[in-house]
């Protein structure tokens, strides 16, 4: 029987459809390339190529997407009847579950389903990618930890499994050996977008702005091509820390340039271009139109059901649009959310309350928007994104008080900030602005 490039078994496959999968398995892992029509291709060429429908229909349900869910689920039924092996029948249990919106319950499958097969590189991935979109820092981290002892330079893929465990590192804040690790990784595959990754999200949470722009500079051949599905996420990445710098002349044109330019309409690179504009708004940048164009293309996404991480941001871009009917008619729907799922936790118990915030805080209204952010600010990382992402929460948080005139919190999210990067000129900028009203009463008393 033909086997992947890991020995796991493919059954249903042709010598000519194995070629496919695995052109479409290594475009997965590199996040370069198309996955999917290598897929398509071996899935109608043999039919009963059951890992290839599976691969595609992970690539479909990681989307976030409504209409790549609906795709989803139509490859998830058309395993119906087909005689599964072990490792078979399990992807299709737990895509089950990831479909159904228990993200979590499909992670601690995708646990038990490493360990029996530690070799399973999608699964591997498809798991880590849970990981992230349910914000579990830990199991990023453990996950890989679990299985890579069993992993050896000889293996295919053995770099792909360490840029994983790279980020994992980071998000679980061991940051030097998570750069030490993702670095190993680039040097085994240059290629590797989530590796490079793992490291400028080290310089990020580390306030490393200058070398973070030495980084993303220096290895852009590598990550910035047409085919790159990972280049607006990285240009993000770039922005953030010409923004830390207060550079926002520099940040607009990133955001003009490669961020925007393409007009992407995948869910992901619209969630960085809200969070972008986002940040720019709150340092006193006007950016105009922007916001309309970003707006109008969340339109076909934003939907209040599938993943509240993704209607969020969405809410930025409609509040920064002036589309108010959009944002009532989103804030509804995570209101009146009737499904049992995680998701609908999630939508409920965070995605609501945040939502609400932004929009006090667009609104002026910044003491509701204080109390909606700081009570949902810790439980936030239980649904979506990284500890970078999330930020925009703590920013937000921190210039609702500081304009709201709330000093003491005000105060104290600053001095919290600086202390985790002592040297951000925008961290800084927060603790001058909100003790200077206390000084000078001070001084006139």
């Amino acid at each position: 029987m033909l086997t992947d490039r890991q020995g796991n078994a493919l059954p249903g496959a042709t010598s000519e459809t194995q070629v496919l999968y695995h052109r479409a398995i290594d475009a997965f892992n590199l996040y370069r390339g198309d996955p999917v029509t290598p897929l398509d291709q071996a899935i109608e060429a043999a039919p009963n190529f059951t890992m290839a429908r599976i691969a595609r229909a992970y690539l479909f349900a990681l989307a976030t997407e409504p209409a790549a869910a609906t795709a989803a689920k139509a490859d998830l039924a058309a395993t119906n009847g087909a005689r599964l092996n072990d490792r078979e029948a399990s992807h299709v249990a737990i895509l089950a579950q990831l479909l159904a919106g228990e993200w979590s319950a499909a992670g601690i499958a995708l646990d038990y389903h490493n360990l029996r097969y530690p070799h399973d590189l999608l699964a591997l991935q498809a798991g880590h990618l849970i990981d992230f979109y349910r914000a579990n820092a830990r199991n990023l981290r453990d996950r890989l930890a679990r299985v890579l002892p069993k992993w050896s330079p000889d293996i295919p893929g053995h770099s792909i499994a360490m840029g994983m465990f790279a980020f994992g590192l980071e998000e679980t804040s061991d940051y030097a050996r998570a750069e030490q690790v993702g670095r190993q990784a680039l040097d085994l595959q240059p290629l590797d977008c989530w590796a490079h990754h793992a490291v400028a999200h080290v310089m990020e949470m580390q306030g490393r702005a200058q070398d973070g722009i030495g980084w993303m500079t220096t290895r852009e051949p590598y990550w910035s091509g047409d085919d790159n599905l990972f280049k607006v996420h990285n240009w993000w990445h770039l922005a953030l820390c010409h923004l830390d710098l207060g550079q926002t002349r520099e940040v607009l044109a990133l955001y003009d340039g490669p961020i925007r330019q393409e007009r992407s309409a995948m869910v992901l690179d619209m969630i960085d271009a809200s969070a972008l504009l986002w940040r720019l708004a709150l340092t006193g940048q006007d950016v105009g139109e922007r916001w309309q164009e970003l707006a109008a293309a969340w339109d076909q996404h934003a939907d209040g059901q599938l993943y509240p991480f993704n209607d969020w941001h969405a809410v930025m871009a409609y509040l920064g649009a002036g589309r108010d009917d959009r944002v009532e008619t989103l804030l509804t729907t995570l209101r009146n959310t009737g499904r049992d799922s995680e998701t609908a936790d999630w939508a409920r118990r965070i995605g609501l309350p945040l939502a609400e915030g932004f929009v006090a805080f667009w609104r002026g209204h910044y003491t509701t928007s204080a109390e909606r952010l700081h009570s949902v600010r810790y439980i936030a990382n239980a649904f979506g994104g990284s500890h970078a992402q999330r930020d925009v929460i703590d920013w937000t948080l921190t210039e609702a008080a500081i304009r709201g005139g709330n000093r003491e919190l005000a105060e104290g999210m600053a001095n919290e900030r600086l202390a985790l990067k002592p040297h951000s000129p925008i961290n800084r900028d927060f603790l001058r602005r909100a003790t200077a009203p206390a000084v000078a009463e001070r001084q006139l008393a």
